[in-house]
């Protein structure tokens, strides 16, 4: 296959959301930080533990790297378990699918983790958008990573909560509707802690 350009380029870590063919030939969803979007080489994307994406990269060497603006799409593939039919979500502004390789792997605070290389080999825009920032999107993706972290060993839980009631009362002072049920539905996912009793 051919190296096609990514259909972004951007700086720093961005926040995607890729789907993997499981065995079961669907496609598993989840939330992938990658970087290197702006450089000549490939992008690079770290997997922690033995997940799905892990594995399905590990079996299949490839995926689809996608751009949504939805921050419930992105809780979703943050938090749960989801596998779709098709590999492009509704919400893509954009997408790429990618070969992968793995780099190297080691382990951190008793957690496995994996470094990929991903080359984009078809993109595709599905839309242009003005950049608007909204501080209520932002929170919303800060309180998936600190909720992902709350049964790793090496986090302080307490101090995660206190990040997650932060995080939601960023969402309520500044999220429009989309941010509001996406931080209810980080509620939903997390055992012991509701935005809902965040004053």
């Amino acid at each position: 296959m051919s190296v096609s350009e990514w259909p972004v380029d951007r700086a720093g870590v961005v926040e995607t959301v890729v789907t993997t063919l499981g065995p079961n030939d669907r496609w598993n969803v989840a939330a992938l930080g990658v970087e290197g979007l702006d450089s000549d080489g490939p992008a690079a994307a770290r997997t922690w533990g033995r997940t799905r994406t892990w594995r399905n990269f590990e079996e299949r060497g490839a995926g689809y790297v996608q751009f949504t603006r939805d921050p419930v799409d992105f809780v979703e593939a943050a938090l749960t378990v989801r596998e779709e039919d098709d590999p492009v979500l509704d919400s893509a502004d954009a997408w790429a699918e990618v070969t992968v390789e793995k780099r190297d792997s080691g382990e951190d605070g008793g957690t496995q983790w994996t470094d990929w290389a991903l080359a984009p080999v078809e993109t595709t825009v599905e839309s242009r958008v003005v950049p608007a920032t909204n501080r209520g999107h932002a929170a919303v993706v800060e309180a998936t990573v600190a909720a992902s972290r709350l049964d790793v060993p090496a986090y302080d839980r307490e101090a995660l909560v206190e990040r997650l009631e932060y995080f939601a009362q960023v969402v309520r002072r500044c999220g429009g509707e989309r941010e509001q049920r996406a931080i209810d539905r980080v509620g939903d996912l997390v055992d012991g802690w509701s935005p809902r009793e965040t004053p």
